[in-house]
Protein backbone atom coordinates (compact mmCIF):
# COMPACT_ATOMS: atom_id res chain seq x y z
CA UNK A 1 0.00 0.00 0.00
CA UNK A 2 1.49 3.30 -1.14
CA UNK A 3 0.99 6.48 0.87
CA UNK A 4 -0.45 8.97 -1.59
CA UNK A 5 1.97 11.85 -2.13
CA UNK A 6 0.35 14.13 -4.65
CA UNK A 7 3.25 16.46 -5.18
CA UNK A 8 5.96 13.97 -6.19
CA UNK A 9 4.91 13.99 -9.83
CA UNK A 10 2.25 15.84 -11.79
CA UNK A 11 1.26 16.63 -15.37
CA UNK A 12 0.96 20.32 -16.15
CA UNK A 13 -2.31 22.02 -17.06
CA UNK A 14 -2.11 22.63 -20.82
CA UNK A 15 -4.68 24.62 -22.77
CA UNK A 16 -6.60 22.69 -25.42
CA UNK A 17 -5.06 19.44 -24.25
CA UNK A 18 -5.44 18.31 -20.63
CA UNK A 19 -9.17 17.69 -20.96
CA UNK A 20 -11.11 14.89 -19.29
CA UNK A 21 -10.27 12.38 -22.05
CA UNK A 22 -6.55 13.07 -21.77
CA UNK A 23 -6.75 12.63 -18.01
CA UNK A 24 -8.72 9.37 -18.27
CA UNK A 25 -6.15 7.96 -20.68
CA UNK A 26 -3.25 9.02 -18.47
CA UNK A 27 -4.90 7.20 -15.56
CA UNK A 28 -4.48 3.99 -17.53
CA UNK A 29 -0.73 4.60 -17.30
CA UNK A 30 -0.31 6.02 -13.78
CA UNK A 31 -2.52 5.86 -10.71
CA UNK A 32 -0.61 8.29 -8.51
CA UNK A 33 0.50 11.19 -10.71
CA UNK A 34 -1.51 14.34 -9.98
CA UNK A 35 -3.44 15.51 -13.05
CA UNK A 36 -4.70 19.02 -13.80
CA UNK A 37 -7.52 20.52 -15.80
CA UNK A 38 -6.91 23.06 -18.49
CA UNK A 39 -6.96 26.58 -17.09
CA UNK A 40 -10.53 27.76 -16.55
CA UNK A 41 -11.09 31.48 -16.06
CA UNK A 42 -13.18 32.63 -13.14
CA UNK A 43 -15.45 34.56 -15.50
CA UNK A 44 -16.10 31.48 -17.64
CA UNK A 45 -16.90 29.38 -14.60
CA UNK A 46 -19.22 31.93 -13.01
CA UNK A 47 -21.14 32.68 -16.21
CA UNK A 48 -20.66 29.54 -18.31
CA UNK A 49 -21.74 25.90 -18.44
CA UNK A 50 -20.33 24.54 -15.20
CA UNK A 51 -21.01 20.91 -16.02
CA UNK A 52 -19.15 21.21 -19.32
CA UNK A 53 -16.23 22.97 -17.63
CA UNK A 54 -15.97 20.94 -14.42
CA UNK A 55 -17.35 17.45 -14.94
CA UNK A 56 -14.83 14.62 -14.76
CA UNK A 57 -14.83 10.85 -14.29
CA UNK A 58 -14.09 9.48 -10.80
CA UNK A 59 -11.30 7.39 -12.37
CA UNK A 60 -9.35 10.59 -13.11
CA UNK A 61 -8.64 11.35 -9.43
CA UNK A 62 -6.46 12.71 -7.98
CA UNK A 63 -7.17 15.77 -10.14
CA UNK A 64 -6.64 19.49 -9.57
CA UNK A 65 -8.60 22.43 -10.93
CA UNK A 66 -6.55 25.30 -12.35
CA UNK A 67 -8.17 28.72 -12.26
CA UNK A 68 -7.26 31.96 -13.99
CA UNK A 69 -8.32 35.31 -12.60
CA UNK A 70 -7.40 38.30 -10.44
CA UNK A 71 -10.56 38.95 -8.43
CA UNK A 72 -10.33 37.43 -4.94
CA UNK A 73 -14.09 37.23 -4.45
CA UNK A 74 -14.70 35.55 -7.80
CA UNK A 75 -11.81 33.14 -7.33
CA UNK A 76 -13.12 32.19 -3.89
CA UNK A 77 -16.52 31.39 -5.43
CA UNK A 78 -14.85 29.28 -8.12
CA UNK A 79 -12.69 27.49 -5.57
CA UNK A 80 -15.82 26.53 -3.64
CA UNK A 81 -17.35 25.18 -6.84
CA UNK A 82 -14.21 23.13 -7.48
CA UNK A 83 -14.26 21.67 -4.00
CA UNK A 84 -17.98 20.88 -4.27
CA UNK A 85 -17.32 19.16 -7.61
CA UNK A 86 -14.77 16.86 -5.96
CA UNK A 87 -11.43 18.30 -7.06
CA UNK A 88 -8.43 17.56 -4.87
CA UNK A 89 -6.64 20.92 -5.25
CA UNK A 90 -7.26 24.44 -6.51
CA UNK A 91 -4.36 25.97 -8.45
CA UNK A 92 -3.99 29.60 -9.47
CA UNK A 93 -2.35 30.30 -12.83
CA UNK A 94 0.37 32.94 -12.48
CA UNK A 95 2.47 31.61 -15.33
CA UNK A 96 0.67 31.90 -18.67
CA UNK A 97 2.10 34.76 -20.77
CA UNK A 98 -0.37 34.78 -23.69
CA UNK A 99 -1.77 38.10 -24.90
CA UNK A 100 -5.35 36.95 -24.27
CA UNK A 101 -4.54 36.08 -20.69
CA UNK A 102 -2.73 39.37 -20.15
CA UNK A 103 -5.73 41.27 -21.51
CA UNK A 104 -7.78 39.60 -18.79
CA UNK A 105 -5.14 40.69 -16.26
CA UNK A 106 -4.18 37.26 -14.98
CA UNK A 107 -1.52 34.65 -15.63
CA UNK A 108 2.16 35.61 -15.63
CA UNK A 109 1.56 39.36 -15.49
CA UNK A 110 0.36 38.91 -11.90
CA UNK A 111 3.93 38.20 -10.84
CA UNK A 112 4.35 41.99 -10.85
CA UNK A 113 1.65 42.18 -8.14
CA UNK A 114 2.47 39.62 -5.46
CA UNK A 115 0.18 41.38 -2.97
CA UNK A 116 -2.80 40.84 -5.30
CA UNK A 117 -1.87 37.18 -5.76
CA UNK A 118 -1.65 36.88 -1.97
CA UNK A 119 -5.13 38.38 -1.61
CA UNK A 120 -6.49 35.89 -4.16
CA UNK A 121 -4.86 32.98 -2.33
CA UNK A 122 -6.12 34.15 1.04
CA UNK A 123 -9.68 34.39 -0.27
CA UNK A 124 -9.56 30.92 -1.80
CA UNK A 125 -7.96 29.42 1.30
CA UNK A 126 -10.77 30.87 3.41
CA UNK A 127 -13.36 29.37 1.07
CA UNK A 128 -12.14 25.74 0.87
CA UNK A 129 -10.51 23.01 2.91
CA UNK A 130 -8.53 21.45 0.02
CA UNK A 131 -5.03 22.74 -0.88
CA UNK A 132 -4.68 26.05 -2.74
CA UNK A 133 -1.50 26.22 -4.81
CA UNK A 134 0.17 28.61 -7.24
CA UNK A 135 1.90 27.87 -10.54
CA UNK A 136 4.21 30.64 -11.67
CA UNK A 137 7.39 31.57 -13.54
CA UNK A 138 10.75 32.48 -12.06
CA UNK A 139 10.17 36.02 -13.29
CA UNK A 140 8.79 38.28 -16.00
CA UNK A 141 10.49 40.76 -18.32
CA UNK A 142 13.16 42.63 -16.34
CA UNK A 143 11.76 41.51 -12.98
CA UNK A 144 13.62 38.23 -13.13
CA UNK A 145 16.24 38.31 -10.40
CA UNK A 146 16.27 35.60 -7.76
CA UNK A 147 15.44 38.31 -5.22
CA UNK A 148 12.25 39.18 -7.16
CA UNK A 149 11.29 35.50 -7.21
CA UNK A 150 11.94 34.98 -3.49
CA UNK A 151 9.98 38.12 -2.64
CA UNK A 152 6.99 36.85 -4.64
CA UNK A 153 7.08 33.46 -2.91
CA UNK A 154 7.51 35.04 0.54
CA UNK A 155 4.50 37.36 0.16
CA UNK A 156 2.22 34.69 -1.32
CA UNK A 157 3.25 32.07 1.23
CA UNK A 158 2.35 34.45 4.05
CA UNK A 159 -1.20 34.41 2.67
CA UNK A 160 -1.38 30.66 3.24
CA UNK A 161 -0.01 29.08 0.07
CA UNK A 162 2.40 26.28 0.96
CA UNK A 163 2.89 24.65 -2.46
CA UNK A 164 4.50 26.48 -5.38
CA UNK A 165 4.90 24.98 -8.84
CA UNK A 166 7.73 26.91 -10.46
CA UNK A 167 8.32 26.96 -14.22
CA UNK A 168 12.08 27.47 -14.27
CA UNK A 169 11.99 30.01 -17.11
CA UNK A 170 11.17 33.68 -17.05
CA UNK A 171 8.40 34.92 -19.35
CA UNK A 172 8.60 37.83 -21.75
CA UNK A 173 5.16 39.43 -21.77
CA UNK A 174 5.82 41.13 -25.11
CA UNK A 175 7.61 39.86 -28.20
CA UNK A 176 7.38 36.10 -27.62
CA UNK A 177 4.51 33.71 -28.26
CA UNK A 178 3.45 31.25 -25.55
CA UNK A 179 5.30 28.52 -27.46
CA UNK A 180 8.46 30.66 -27.68
CA UNK A 181 8.15 31.45 -23.97
CA UNK A 182 8.37 27.69 -23.33
CA UNK A 183 11.55 27.38 -25.35
CA UNK A 184 13.60 30.57 -25.69
CA UNK A 185 14.15 31.90 -22.15
CA UNK A 186 16.88 29.73 -20.60
CA UNK A 187 16.06 27.23 -17.89
CA UNK A 188 17.31 28.25 -14.45
CA UNK A 189 16.84 25.18 -12.30
CA UNK A 190 19.31 26.48 -9.72
CA UNK A 191 16.90 29.31 -8.83
CA UNK A 192 14.22 26.75 -7.99
CA UNK A 193 16.65 24.66 -5.94
CA UNK A 194 17.65 27.81 -4.06
CA UNK A 195 13.99 28.53 -3.29
CA UNK A 196 13.70 25.15 -1.60
CA UNK A 197 16.83 25.86 0.44
CA UNK A 198 15.59 29.29 1.51
CA UNK A 199 12.00 28.16 2.18
CA UNK A 200 12.41 24.59 3.48
CA UNK A 201 8.93 24.64 5.05
CA UNK A 202 7.28 25.14 1.64
CA UNK A 203 6.58 22.46 -0.96
CA UNK A 204 8.48 23.42 -4.11
CA UNK A 205 7.66 21.67 -7.40
CA UNK A 206 9.87 22.21 -10.45
CA UNK A 207 8.60 22.47 -14.03
CA UNK A 208 10.15 23.11 -17.42
CA UNK A 209 12.05 21.03 -19.98
CA UNK A 210 11.96 17.77 -18.01
CA UNK A 211 11.53 14.75 -20.29
CA UNK A 212 12.92 11.54 -18.79
CA UNK A 213 12.74 9.40 -15.66
CA UNK A 214 16.44 9.97 -14.82
CA UNK A 215 15.84 13.74 -14.99
CA UNK A 216 12.79 13.41 -12.73
CA UNK A 217 14.79 11.45 -10.16
CA UNK A 218 17.64 13.95 -10.28
CA UNK A 219 15.33 16.90 -9.59
CA UNK A 220 13.60 15.05 -6.75
CA UNK A 221 16.92 15.08 -4.91
CA UNK A 222 16.72 18.90 -4.77
CA UNK A 223 12.98 19.74 -4.62
CA UNK A 224 9.74 18.16 -3.44
CA UNK A 225 8.07 17.46 -6.74
CA UNK A 226 8.32 17.51 -10.52
CA UNK A 227 5.72 18.67 -13.02
CA UNK A 228 5.94 17.38 -16.60
CA UNK A 229 4.45 19.35 -19.48
CA UNK A 230 4.96 18.71 -23.18
CA UNK A 231 6.73 15.39 -22.66
CA UNK A 232 3.35 13.98 -21.57
CA UNK A 233 2.03 14.84 -25.03
CA UNK A 234 5.09 13.78 -27.02
CA UNK A 235 5.73 10.56 -25.10
CA UNK A 236 2.79 9.60 -22.84
CA UNK A 237 4.19 6.10 -22.29
CA UNK A 238 6.87 7.74 -20.15
CA UNK A 239 4.28 7.53 -17.36
CA UNK A 240 3.69 3.78 -17.65
CA UNK A 241 6.48 3.05 -15.17
CA UNK A 242 6.39 6.09 -12.86
CA UNK A 243 4.20 4.38 -10.24
CA UNK A 244 6.90 1.75 -9.91
CA UNK A 245 9.95 3.99 -10.39
CA UNK A 246 8.81 7.06 -8.43
CA UNK A 247 6.21 5.76 -5.97
CA UNK A 248 7.60 2.28 -5.39
CA UNK A 249 4.43 0.41 -6.38
CA UNK A 250 5.07 -3.27 -7.00
CA UNK A 251 2.90 -4.13 -10.00
CA UNK A 252 3.49 -5.01 -13.66
CA UNK A 253 4.01 -2.24 -16.20
CA UNK A 254 1.24 -2.36 -18.81
CA UNK A 255 2.30 -2.59 -22.44
CA UNK A 256 1.25 0.05 -24.94
CA UNK A 257 -1.14 -2.43 -26.52
CA UNK A 258 -2.73 -3.27 -23.17
CA UNK A 259 -3.30 0.41 -22.44
CA UNK A 260 -5.02 0.92 -25.80
CA UNK A 261 -7.16 -2.19 -25.39
CA UNK A 262 -8.29 -1.06 -21.93
CA UNK A 263 -9.88 2.02 -23.53
CA UNK A 264 -12.28 0.32 -25.94
CA UNK A 265 -15.33 0.51 -23.68
CA UNK A 266 -14.56 4.13 -22.78
CA UNK A 267 -14.26 5.10 -26.45
CA UNK A 268 -17.50 3.33 -27.35
CA UNK A 269 -19.34 5.01 -24.49
CA UNK A 270 -18.31 8.55 -25.45
CA UNK A 271 -18.72 8.14 -29.20
CA UNK A 272 -22.16 6.77 -28.34
CA UNK A 273 -22.76 10.14 -26.64
CA UNK A 274 -21.95 11.87 -29.96
CA UNK A 275 -18.42 12.87 -28.94
CA UNK A 276 -16.14 12.93 -31.97
CA UNK A 277 -13.75 10.00 -32.01
CA UNK A 278 -10.70 12.21 -32.64
CA UNK A 279 -11.53 14.17 -29.47
CA UNK A 280 -10.34 11.05 -27.65
CA UNK A 281 -7.88 9.45 -30.09
CA UNK A 282 -5.80 12.63 -30.50
CA UNK A 283 -4.45 11.82 -27.04
CA UNK A 284 -3.35 8.38 -28.24
CA UNK A 285 -1.41 9.44 -31.35
CA UNK A 286 1.97 9.30 -29.60
CA UNK A 287 1.43 6.22 -27.44
CA UNK A 288 3.80 4.33 -29.79
CA UNK A 289 6.27 7.22 -30.10
CA UNK A 290 9.70 5.91 -31.08
CA UNK A 291 8.34 2.41 -31.72
CA UNK A 292 8.04 0.47 -35.01
CA UNK A 293 4.70 1.03 -36.68
CA UNK A 294 4.07 4.39 -35.04
CA UNK A 295 3.45 6.13 -38.37
CA UNK A 296 0.83 3.67 -39.62
CA UNK A 297 -0.89 3.86 -36.22
CA UNK A 298 -1.04 7.65 -36.29
CA UNK A 299 -2.07 7.78 -39.95
CA UNK A 300 -5.04 5.45 -39.49
CA UNK A 301 -6.29 7.29 -36.40
CA UNK A 302 -5.88 10.68 -38.06
CA UNK A 303 -7.56 9.69 -41.33
CA UNK A 304 -10.49 7.98 -39.60
CA UNK A 305 -10.92 10.18 -36.54
CA UNK A 306 -14.21 11.63 -37.79
CA UNK A 307 -15.91 8.24 -38.10
CA UNK A 308 -17.79 8.63 -34.83
CA UNK A 309 -20.18 5.73 -35.43
CA UNK A 310 -17.25 3.28 -35.64
CA UNK A 311 -16.03 3.99 -32.13
CA UNK A 312 -13.32 1.61 -30.98
CA UNK A 313 -13.38 -0.26 -34.30
CA UNK A 314 -11.10 2.42 -35.75
CA UNK A 315 -8.66 2.00 -32.86
CA UNK A 316 -8.79 -1.80 -33.09
CA UNK A 317 -8.01 -1.58 -36.80
CA UNK A 318 -5.14 0.85 -36.21
CA UNK A 319 -3.67 -1.56 -33.66
CA UNK A 320 -4.01 -4.45 -36.10
CA UNK A 321 -2.38 -2.51 -38.95
CA UNK A 322 0.54 -1.62 -36.71
CA UNK A 323 0.94 -5.25 -35.62
CA UNK A 324 0.90 -6.46 -39.24
CA UNK A 325 3.53 -3.92 -40.21
CA UNK A 326 5.79 -4.82 -37.30
CA UNK A 327 5.46 -8.54 -38.10
CA UNK A 328 6.18 -7.95 -41.79
CA UNK A 329 9.26 -5.89 -40.93
CA UNK A 330 10.49 -8.62 -38.57
CA UNK A 331 10.03 -11.33 -41.24
CA UNK A 332 11.84 -9.20 -43.80
CA UNK A 333 14.72 -8.63 -41.40
CA UNK A 334 14.90 -12.34 -40.61
CA UNK A 335 14.89 -13.28 -44.30
CA UNK A 336 17.71 -10.87 -45.08
CA UNK A 337 19.80 -12.19 -42.21
CA UNK A 338 19.23 -15.77 -43.40
CA UNK A 339 20.28 -14.91 -46.93
CA UNK A 340 23.42 -13.16 -45.74
CA UNK A 341 24.38 -16.24 -43.70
Amino acid sequence: MVTMTFHLLSIAPMMDYTDRHFRYIMRRLTMYTLLYTEMITSQALIHGDRHKLLDFSPEEKPVALQLGGDNPKQLAECARLGEDWGYDEINLNVGCPSNRVQEGHFGACLMAQPELVAACVAAMKAAVKIPVTVKHRIGIDDRDSYEDLANFVRIVSEAGCDRFIVHARKAWLQGLSPKENREIPPLRYEDVYRLKQEFPHLTIVINGGIKTLPEIKQHLQKVDGVMIGRAAIDNPYLFASVDQEIYGVNRPVATREEIVESLYDYIDYWTGQKVKLNTITRHLLNIFAGQPGSKVWKRHLTENGNRCHCGSLVVRRALQLRKEMVCAAAKSSHSQSTVSV
